[in-house]
């Protein structure tokens, strides 16, 4: 699997998301065989398993220019760095515990020349700012991952969707999201991509409360 894979779903990208695009192997692979953020048998299936599980997002929500979104527990910078490259005049925020992958994070971003994207080492509590939207990747259960969160919100919403959260995550998640009491919407991923992978993946979307 290669960028082509990207190309394929989304035609219309311009030569130079095309280009940063198929620098992530290189990067990653460069990256992460100095600090682990990807299990060493998932390298081949990067654009499979991770930058188009991450563009998923895109697929349900175009952002805007100059929304802001956070991404939380971005580990090696999923969803978050294909989003970026996807939608350039947006402003992402990719926030992370470990230090160490936020090494690998910035070190992508600088080498893939992304222009809107910081990554800082730091819990979601702790970033000082509000976003259109929170993106995060299966980082915990929801009934958890909410009070990180329920502050960061803008009041503003002018996005063909109301602000809220996008959470990639798989299996079966009814019980999750009743023990969250949270509105939850569930889209399949598969509606989107016919590899099965997506098979029993979704996005969880929740509308800012």
């Amino acid at each position: 699997m290669t960028s082509e894979l990207i190309a394929h779903y989304f035609p219309h990208l311009t030569e130079t998301q095309k280009a940063q695009f198929a620098q992530l192997d290189e990067l990653y692979r460069f990256w992460n065989a100095r600090i682990n953020v990807i299990s060493r048998k998932d390298m081949d299936s990067l654009y499979l398993h991770h930058i188009l599980h991450s563009l998923a997002i895109a697929k349900f929500v175009s952002f805007f220019p100059g929304e802001k979104v956070l991404d939380v527990g971005t580990g090696g910078g999923f969803p978050g760095i294909p989003l970026a490259i996807l939608f350039p005049e947006t402003r992402f925020h990719l926030v992370d515990s470990i230090g160490k992958k936020i090494k690998v994070v910035q070190e992508v971003i600088s080498g893939a020349g992304i222009k809107n994207v910081e990554a800082s080492h730091s819990r979601a509590e702790q970033v000082n700012d509000k976003f259109n939207f929170i993106v995060s990747r299966a980082v915990t259960r929801l009934n958890d991952f909410y009070p990180w969160i329920q502050h960061k919100f803008s009041k503003e919403s002018k996005n063909a969707i109301p602000n809220g959260i996008l959470y990639l995550k798989g299996g079966d998640l009814q019980e999750e999201i009743a023990e969250s009491g949270l509105k939850a919407q569930l889209i399949p991923l598969s509606d989107y991509f016919s590899e099965d992978f997506f098979d029993t993946k979704y996005i969880v979307y929740i509308p800012r409360y």
